[in-house]
């Protein structure tokens, strides 16, 4: 028989575990059970919170730079650089993590962070950036990121805006004139898994405001004050797929930077380089720390057995806790999953003991699948 290589290719168990946590606990319970198998690991993420950690663990440069929080106050964000290749998160700038436990701030939180994110990895001299947008406390359309870029968003009486997407509502002029000249000449691709629209029944503020503190009167002057940003700016953009990622900041990629748009687990498969590790493999473990139907529409999970699937190799999955039907895992093109909740059907201790019931899980794993 031949000797089996397998490519551990999984996402973080959010709260748990990271990527690359997940990848060395799986090859540990691999080994325990077939202490010869070859195991080859390669962490991904799909654009959202984890996507700079996984292009790190696939050998990108960290970099930190202090930028401007979604508060208003200063952060410490991070980036990834593989030579002119710049991976990064919108939520390392911008996210619901810079938020104080309990505390939001749905109508002024700002993405000026994540512009001046951009701009520090321009300046490390990336001419293609990786624009992984998800996890946000904003819901400002992008203005706060193309302000900090060099845009201006003036009131009637000539003043700036205030932050975030309640101060767009006073909107009367946008001015691109002094974005960094620079934009104008990199490849900026959106990563994303979400491909809403910017405004509407599916926009940003109604299927994502709730999750960053909005109420239902925010929701309406959030909606209302993105609808008459995209009116200045460009309501052609408002309606492609992606505009509503992160709170709108899709739409400002789209429309002011020149930015195209991909399934984040598409681009960053590509960014880390897993079809010449598919190539190698002969078994694919995957997973994430909840694999239910979200996980069809575009999270990492799906994308690898797809790429998997595609290649003729065959695909587990390891996860937190099933919400799936085997119909459904299969259709994914995955054979089977192993969760944690079967081992432990108390999340709190399931999620508290990730690690140790991960590596019990792939003993099982490898003993039905890599043992002649």
């Amino acid at each position: 028989m031949e000797t089996a290589r397998v490519l551990v290719a999984a996402d973080k168990f959010k709260g748990s575990l990271t990527a690359a946590q997940v990848a060395e606990r799986v090859t540990a319970g691999l080994r325990r059970a077939v202490p010869g198998v070859r195991v080859e690991t390669l962490p991904v993420a799909d654009g959202g919170d984890g996507t700079v950690a996984a292009a790190v663990a696939a050998g990108f440069e960290r970099r930190e730079a202090r930028v401007t929080g979604p508060l208003g106050e200063p952060v410490t964000a991070a980036y990834a650089l593989r030579g002119t290749t710049a991976v990064v998160e919108m939520a390392e700038a911008s996210g619901l993590q810079h938020l104080p436990a309990g505390v939001f701030a749905p109508l002024t939180a700002t993405t000026y962070g994540s512009g001046e994110l951009l701009a520090a990895a321009l300046d490390a001299g990336a001419r293609t950036l990786v624009f992984g947008v998800g996890g946000s406390a904003t819901t400002d359309g992008g203005a706060g990121m193309l302000a900090a870029l060099g845009a201006r968003f003036l009131d009637a009486e000539g003043k700036p805006v205030g932050p975030g997407g309640g101060g767009l509502a006073a909107l009367a002029e946008a001015d691109l004139s002094g974005l960094d000249p620079r934009l104008a000449e990199v490849d900026l691709i959106l990563a994303s898994d979400v491909d809403n629209p910017l405004t509407g029944p599916k926009g940003a503020p109604e299927v994502y405001g709730r999750q960053k503190g909005a109420t239902e009167d925010d929701i309406k002057v959030l909606d209302a004050a993105l609808a008459h940003y995209a009116s200045v700016l460009g309501p052609e953009h408002a309606r492609l797929p992606g505009a509503g990622a992160a709170g709108g900041i899709g739409y400002g990629a789209l429309v002011a930077l020149g930015a195209r748009f991909r399934p984040g687990i598409e681009v960053m498969l590509d960014v880390l380089g897993f079809a010449p590790a598919l190539a190698r493999a002969t078994l694919v473990i995957t997973g994430e720390g909840s694999l239910d139907e979200q996980t069809l529409h575009g999270k990492a999970p799906a994308g690898v057995a797809a790429a998997a699937r595609a290649a003729g190799v065959e695909v587990v999955a390891v996860c937190g806790r099933l919400a799936l039907t085997q119909e459904a895992l299969t259709a994914a093109g995955i054979r089977r999953a192993y969760a944690l909740a079967d081992l432990e059907p108390d999340p709190a201790v399931s999620m508290a003991q990730a690690g140790p019931l991960l590596e019990r899980a792939c003993e099982a794993l490898a003993r039905d699948f890599l043992r002649p």
